[in-house]
């Protein structure tokens, strides 16, 4: 949602536009009803952004009967390309962006649009008033248990699970469920996937109990304080007891806020998400158990503020570790050295973005090159 937006302002400059407020996705998995107001402070955007781009709360009235263009702009376009769409103009007065996640390249474009989706994404979009104020609050009181503390976004959703076809560790009834949900959810392509080669290749979730041995060959300590910045764990304590049996010091957003607190966020998913970000933001480390959205944005967001500790596992590899354990060609007690030697570049020090594969070109290696957000390295951090 954050980084379509600061991609949206980007192409309105681009196209010499007027931004309306974007209407948010309320047909999603989490069925969210949430406005744009009732996440972001609306006003502090509008007035952020008002010498480079135009934007305004909602389409004039003079503008609502006419006939306009419902475009889907292509995924990782350049200047080049919404230079083109500019002849759209001739014959309507308004686009309607049916989509905006990725639509913009990550690389290859001037300077000061660049710099200008990290002043619309670090700057201007900033949570509502209710959510920061109450974000800082559980902030606080996670400094107040501990000196330092873990957010680990911890994504072992349901709608994560089926996505990706992820089934190990779970039951022949699980498993199920998640295949009948994969089937129902139109929008997902893929129906058939193989759990195994999913794993093997490095797509799935590190599940609970992977995430515990990670952090303990990492080096941390059974009273690490982690903050689990996630909505509902797929499959509840039964999964996530194997994760508290070796770091007991876990706590959620449900633990720290009060119900009266969180009774206005209750049913609004972006919102309690909003939450995590402030949270996983501000934290010492940040730890994702998969390169998801929210995961690539915290990175860059946490690059933008000084390169913050951000550990990103090897999913592919620790894989081949965790499976040397269980077949006991592999002690936990010799685990920490491999781990360590994997991750010694992935602690989120300063490095430029990623331009992709090498051999790699056309289209598949727009897709496959790191995301802006996730490294904004070097258009928008200082090399001092």
């Amino acid at each position: 949602m954050r980084t379509g937006i600061a991609d949206m302002v980007a192409v309105a400059r681009i196209m010499n536009a007027t931004l309306v407020i974007p209407q948010l996705d309320k047909s999603s998995f989490w069925q969210d009803s949430s406005t744009f107001s009732n996440i972001f402070d609306e006003t502090h955007f509008i007035k952020s952004l008002e010498k480079d781009v135009r934007i305004v709360k909602r389409l004039p009235k003079e503008l609502e009967s006419l006939p306009r263009a419902r475009k889907h702009f292509t995924s990782w376009g350049g200047l080049g390309y919404y230079e083109e769409m500019t002849t759209l103009w001739k014959e309507y007065q308004i686009i309607h962006v049916a989509k905006s996640d990725s639509r913009l390249a990550n690389n290859d474009l001037p300077l000061d649009i660049q710099r200008l989706r990290c002043r619309a994404l670090y700057h201007a979009l900033r949570f509502s008033p209710s959510i920061e104020s109450l974000g800082k609050k559980l902030v606080e009181r996670l400094r107040s248990r501990a000196q330092r503390y873990i957010a680990l976004h911890l994504r072992y959703e349901k709608d994560m699970l089926s996505f990706t076809g992820c089934t190990y560790g779970l039951t022949v009834a699980e498993s199920e469920e998640l295949r009948t949900m994969r089937e129902k959810t139109s929008h997902w392509k893929v129906k058939n996937i193989n759990p195994t080669e999913q794993r093997d290749a490095g797509l799935c979730p590190l599940t609970p109990k992977e995430v515990g041995i990670f952090l303990k060959a990492l080096g941390y300590p059974p009273s690490t304080l982690i903050y689990i910045a996630a909505g509902e764990i797929y499959g509840g304590d039964s999964h996530l007891s194997e994760l508290t049996s070796l770091f007991p010091n876990i706590v959620s957003k449900e633990m720290l806020a009060t119900p009266k607190e969180l009774k206005d966020f209750s049913n609004h998913a972006s919102q309690t998400a909003a939450l995590d970000y402030i949270i996983s933001i501000e934290s010492d480390i940040f730890v994702p158990s998969h390169s998801g959205n929210m995961a690539r944005a915290v990175e860059g967001h946490r690059r933008f503020l000084g390169h913050r500790k951000t550990i990103t596992p090897d999913r592919k590899s620790l894989v081949q570790l965790f499976d040397l354990m269980e077949a006991g060609q592999l002690e936990e007690s010799s685990l920490s050295l491999p781990v360590m030697q994997l991750h010694r570049q992935r602690f989120g020090g300063p490095r430029r973005r990623g331009s992709g594969p090498p051999g790699i070109k056309g289209r598949v290696r727009l897709r496959l090159e790191e995301s802006f957000y996730q490294n904004p390295y070097p258009e928008c951090i200082c090399k001092s």
